[in-house]
């Protein structure tokens, strides 16, 4: 069976200010751009055998995507269904805003104008389901912390509260086995 990797986009200016970014295309700060540097040299010197980088459309991604490309010599390609979730008039809101928190609680609504959480994981399941069906490449999925609570679902049972809850750091790394 096969395997990928994923990793959250460097930081930015709405991560420090505690915002939601969602589908808004916001760029990386200083930090972020350092710290997609330092997650592409780190994967230069291990022993990882990514074949290839996909991203998302949103700056952020792309951008880091492009730090680790650089360091490394992996190729990258665009994914449009790594794009991150459109929470529609939540986005530039605060991630622990009350209203906020309540909405992420019914996966059928759209936020006024966004996504649902049903539409989500249908497009981050196939993708998953087309990187599985590649058991021969290994893929370094480069995206959000709202697609990484997608994909860490997609291998194991969380309940509600833990789903809403799962995150990872800018530039973590993680890797999902098949």
């Amino acid at each position: 069976m096969g395997h990928f990797y994923f990793t959250r986009h460097g930081q930015t200016i709405w991560n420090v200010e505690n915002k939601i970014c969602g589908a808004t295309d916001i760029a990386l700060t200083e930090q972020g751009h350092c710290q997609a540097i330092t997650l592409g040299r780190e994967i230069a010197a291990g022993s990882y055998g990514i074949d290839k980088i996909l991203y998302s459309p949103l700056i952020r991604a792309a951008e880091t995507a492009r730090h680790i490309s650089e360091e490394t010599g992996i190729p990258m390609e665009e994914e449009p269904r790594l794009k991150e979730q459109n929470f529609g008039k939540y986005e530039s809101t605060p991630r622990d805003g009350t209203e906020f928190r309540a909405a992420k609680a019914h996966f059928i609504d759209r936020y006024d104008g966004g996504e649902s959480m049903l539409q989500m994981a249908q497009r981050i399941f196939n993708l998953l389901d087309d990187i599985k069906a590649q058991p021969d490449t290994v893929y370094l999925l480069v995206a959000h912390n709202g697609i990484s609570r997608f994909i860490e679902a997609y291998f194991r049972d969380m309940s509600n509260e833990e789903f809403a809850a799962f995150g990872i750091k800018n530039c973590a790394l993680r890797k999902y086995e098949f």
